[in-house]
């Protein structure tokens, strides 16, 4: 949450109010590894005011370099994310005034993440070209065509943000195998959002990289496979600033990432052992791209937050009466009330605020699993991640 918080309020102070609509999950994992190769240092930290999505609670947020690179890259693919939309014509972007504006936004919004990159010595154009290709790779794919020549811009785009932090950090060493993670990284973050958006873009005839390409759902699970283990593989070599330095990028790049696969494809293996068991169809709750899945119904909308005890005053927001659904604004502000009192994250059940569906809460996740690098502050280094037999710090997990 300080990451996110910090990333959010970077692209206030750097880029205005209205930026913050860009802030997502993933944005925030470029602060995360800024921070754990640079190491903590006075300045690290500061005090932000009270918040809504904070439950109106002050909380320590991150800043400096790693917060700036992170809200930097977060504006840049979310204006192209816009453009993909006004592309694809999708909701109200169908409508030429709606779409002229968009991509005013986004033409503003690419020129503000220029600058504030070369403060940084980060150069965007690396990204804006590699997102400029995707159009057209997406209208020369078709039956046949491999997934990831698609998926070849976003590998890019993301090898370029994940290798800039070992130069933010002062550890030029940690450039390639931070690129390679971050290639795979975007890789996952694509395949995903296709996967969840399989059903939904043949219903509404809305191109998709999977139906496009003619590619078999056991593929693009291995290739997500593969690529999660890529990731791993890459931060083995990734030298951090100390012992537990690197725990959170362990947990979100390693732990995460395999659990953000099982969801999508609807299995309930752990993402220690890469098990897969019968489950039902979820989402990802920890990390979500520009787009991918992970984030709430917009990408780039308010994210969950855990700062207030699920167990207050209130409880869970009833369910609508059974074959009911609550209109959009009833939902969205059942939503919130749901977020600010961190049922989404904490509550067994909740109920969903628009169909009233009986919900799992994304803190009970794999909770049958021993996830060794959880229990104390000393296994980050020391985890094998094949599952707990690794760890040898001295703790009981």
């Amino acid at each position: 949450m300080a990451h996110l918080c910090g990333l959010c309020l970077a692209l206030r102070g750097d880029h205005g109010q209205f930026a913050r609509i860009a802030t997502n999950y993933d944005g925030l994992v470029i602060s995360v590894l800024v921070e754990a190769q640079a190491g903590r240092s006075e300045g690290w930290r500061r005090t932000a005011g009270p918040c809504p999505l904070r439950g109106m609670r002050t909380a320590s947020v991150a800043q400096g370099e790693g917060a700036r690179l992170a809200a930097t890259v977060s504006l840049v693919l979310a204006s192209a994310k816009v453009r993909d939309h006004v592309a694809d014509g999708d909701g109200a972007l169908a409508r030429r005034p709606v779409a002229a504006a968009a991509r005013r936004v986004a033409g503003r919004w690419d020129r503000a993440g220029e600058r504030s990159g070369a403060a940084l010595g980060f150069d965007t154009a690396l990204l804006l070209d590699a997102v400029g290709r995707q159009e057209e790779l997406e209208s020369l794919a078709g039956p046949g065509t491999s997934l990831l020549t698609v998926t070849e811009p976003t590998e890019t785009a993301t090898a370029a943000a994940f290798g800039h932090t070992a130069v933010l950090a002062g550890r030029p060493g940690n450039r390639a195998p931070l690129e390679e993670a971050g290639r795979l990284f975007g890789r996952l973050a694509h395949l995903l959002d296709a996967v969840e958006d399989l059903a939904e873009d043949a219903e509404t005839g809305a191109w998709n990289p999977i139906a496009a390409t003619g590619t078999d759902l056991a593929e693009v699970r291995r290739l997500c496979d593969d690529a999660v283990h890529g990731v791993r593989l890459a931060l083995k070599d990734t030298e951090f600033a100390g012992k537990g330095s690197g725990r959170l990028a362990h947990v979100l790049l390693v732990h995460e990432l395999g659990r953000a696969v099982d969801r999508a494809f609807g299995t309930t293996g752990c993402a220690h052992t890469g098990g897969q068991g019968a489950g039902t169809q979820g989402t990802l709750g920890a990390l979500g791209a520009p787009g991918a899945p992970g984030a709430p119904e917009s990408s780039y909308g308010p994210p969950q937050s855990p700062w207030i005890n699920p167990g207050g005053p209130g409880g869970a927001p009833p369910e609508p009466p059974h074959g009911r659904r609550r209109g959009l604004i009833a939902g969205c502000l059942v939503w919130t009330g749901l977020c600010c009192t961190c049922q989404v994250c904490c509550r067994d059940p909740y109920h969903d605020p628009w169909t009233g569906q009986p919900r799992e809460g994304l803190c009970h996740k794999c909770d049958d699993c021993c996830d060794c690098c959880d229990c104390c502050g000393n296994c980050g280094d020391c985890c094998s991640c094949d599952c707990c037999d690794g760890c040898d710090c001295g703790c009981d997990c």
